[in-house]
């Protein structure tokens, strides 16, 4: 690691310990050419996700994205942003779980799956643009639904 301020080539470790939930490494280190002392961090580098798009394009996952569809989903629903801000949180890592590319269905899903056990008015609104609903036969349908899996034992 190359010194910030004289730009020595070779600096020693002074201090070691986890950060951010033990999510990185700070280490604490010193130049023996000018003394000076400064900080570093070493963290995981994630993989890119992409999602595939049901038209067949792709772009990089983007959790704020997510982020929109929860909160309009759950707009006026007694549901905390930090239960929103965790819920993508889930979704992006059981994204990751199926490698470096996902569908935008099987977010879809991910996030159906989330929202149902959150709130179940929300689950209905999410579920109506995604599984696009023409009618409100499709909401009795998907009300049915639900409450068959609410009823089952888990």
């Amino acid at each position: 690691m190359h010194c910030p301020s004289c730009r020595a080539d070779d600096t020693k470790v002074i201090d070691s310990r986890e950060a951010d939930d033990g999510a990185a490494i700070r280490r604490r280190r010193l130049c023996p050419q000018c003394s000076q002392r400064f900080t570093t961090y070493e963290r995981l580098e994630e993989l890119p996700l992409t999602v595939v798009k049901t038209h067949g394009g792709r772009e990089p996952f983007d959790r704020a994205k997510v982020l929109v569809g929860l909160r309009a989903a759950c707009k006026g629903r007694p549901v905390t942003a930090e239960q929103l801000v965790a819920l993508s949180e889930s979704v992006e890592d059981e994204a990751r779980m199926h490698g470096t590319e996902v569908t935008s269905a099987q977010i879809g899903v991910v996030v159906l799956d989330r929202l149902r056990e959150l709130d179940a008015v929300a689950y209905l609104r999410f579920a109506s643009v995604y599984k696009n609903f023409h009618e409100a036969g499709d909401f009795v349908e998907e009300l049915q639904l639900l409450q068959k899996s609410q009823a089952e034992p888990v």
